[in-house]
């Protein structure tokens, strides 16, 4: 709980910028609260190995009350922020079972992140999950298994070919990482494990609207990347939209005139095509008086400060200024600056607030196994080197050294044996499941 008397820092969001700013704070003299949704800091960069069953939920997810176990000043709360009074500088906070809570506050710190964005069309979340929480990954995994599963009981190639098809929405790093994965499961994980199915056969289709996949990436790098989509087997379907999806099938449309629309059978389609602002982001812009970009950002000052309003800032990608990447870099290092303009302000009191300079340490995208590129600078790196980069950089990152130990061992595992072992799924009504065979 807060201690009497003390500053209280209230911390919206316990991803990357939440964690690092509260972190930032651990010797200062204030009352830190974390207040997030789930009871973990999950590793979003790697959510699509979680998806495909390389690593477990376990490995990219650490209990925030463990990481900040040893920091006296810092107490972590289990809800979402729901509303906001910024004259009164209180936060109401829902539970999971619906009632809700108050959180007085001296200095702010959003950072609830952002959340996939259909693009006015919510009524694709039912068939498309996102790859943005924890939750999606384990729905994607199980829509994963359960299609080969599902294939594997058909009688006909036709009735198991749309279960053996996979769309997936988005050619940036989320959308290639995570078509590049579904080939290698069916190709090197479920290899001789099935009789009916060949799970090498799986057609993956990679949908994007751009001419390039990885447009934020050099044009080399993009193209070594195509070249290695085509080598595992991923069909690329470039300067398309997707513009329907059902249970049993998804459309695109050409953007360039005259339009062509094509359809595809399948049972699975995920999508990675584009990002929004949270609930919560509307709620906060709508309190403090200020405006929203397209997607829902809020605009901050240099200092990352929501202009008019001093005492509260808003980190990583849910931040609009400067057109700051959407990285966990981004949100790691605000999150620090925040935290350290805090600990400025209470020691000594008037200082000018230093500007947030964001030192660009790269992007890094994983292709398929034993190609990655990574982009930092003038360096330019791809193949096998970039691949043993990319690992570098992940399990640096990762929190807790158990976490990254146990990826280490699971990537090392999986390399040897070509097994990936995260693909438990059940079937059924938990309640059906208690009643006896009849």
């Amino acid at each position: 709980m807060t201690a009497p008397g003390r500053p209280h820092v209230l911390i919206i969001g316990g991803g990357f910028g939440g964690l690092y700013a509260a972190r930032r704070l651990r010797h200062s003299d204030v009352a830190v609260t974390v207040l997030e949704r789930g009871t973990s800091h999950v590793f979003q960069p790697l959510l699509y190995q979680c998806a495909t069953g390389l690593v477990s939920e376990g490995s990219i997810a650490s209990p925030l009350r463990h990481l900040l176990r040893h920091q006296d000043n810092a107490h972590v709360a289990l809800g979402e922020a729901a509303d906001i009074d910024a004259e009164n500088r209180i936060v109401t906070a829902s539970r999971f079972d619906g009632s809700t809570y108050e959180l007085k506050y001296d200095f702010l710190v959003v950072a609830a992140g952002m959340r996939q964005a259909y693009h006015g069309h919510d009524e694709y979340i039912q068939h498309a999950p996102g790859m943005k929480t924890l939750d999606d990954a384990l729905t994607i995994r199980r829509k994963l298994i359960s299609a080969f599963e599902m294939a594997e009981s058909l009688p006909t190639v036709e009735e198991r070919r749309p279960w053996l098809t996979f769309a997936v929405a988005g050619g940036g790093p989320t959308g290639v990482e995570l078509a590049g994965q579904i080939r290698e499961l069916a190709t090197r994980a479920l290899t001789h494990e099935f009789r009916s199915i060949d799970p090498g056969e799986a057609r993956v289709l990679l949908f994007h609207g751009d001419d390039r996949v990885l447009p934020s990436f050099d044009r080399k790098l993009s193209a070594r990347a195509q070249k290695t989509l085509d080598i595992v087997g991923v069909e690329t379907h470039l300067g398309v939209h997707v513009t329907d999806v059902t249970a049993t099938d998804v459309e695109t449309t050409t953007k360039a005139e005259p339009k062509t629309v094509e359809r595809y059978d399948t049972h699975t389609v995920l999508w990675t095509a584009g990002v929004e602002a949270v609930p919560f982001a509307r709620t906060l812009a709508k309190s403090l008086g200020v405006d929203q970009d397209r997607s829902g950002r809020i605009t901050v000052g240099p200092d990352l400060s929501v202009p008019g309003h001093p005492n509260v800032w808003v980190v990583g990608d849910m931040a609009s200024s400067n057109d700051l990447p959407g990285v966990a870099e981004v949100a790691m290092q605000g999150g620090r600056h925040v935290g350290s303009v805090i600990a400025t302000a209470l020691e000594h009191p008037g200082r000018a607030r230093a500007p947030f300079t964001y030192r660009d340490l790269g992007s890094a995208a994983y292709i398929a196994r034993g190609h990655a590129l990574v982009q930092a600078g003038p360096l330019r790196m791809s193949g096998f080197l970039g691949w043993l980069s990319w690992g570098f950089i992940h399990i640096a990152f990762l929190s807790g050294a158990r976490n990254r130990v146990g990826t280490l061992v699971n990537w090392a595992a999986t390399l040897a044996t070509n097994s990936r072992r995260e693909r438990a799924i059940t079937f059924g009504d938990p309640e059906t499941a208690r009643k006896p065979y009849s």
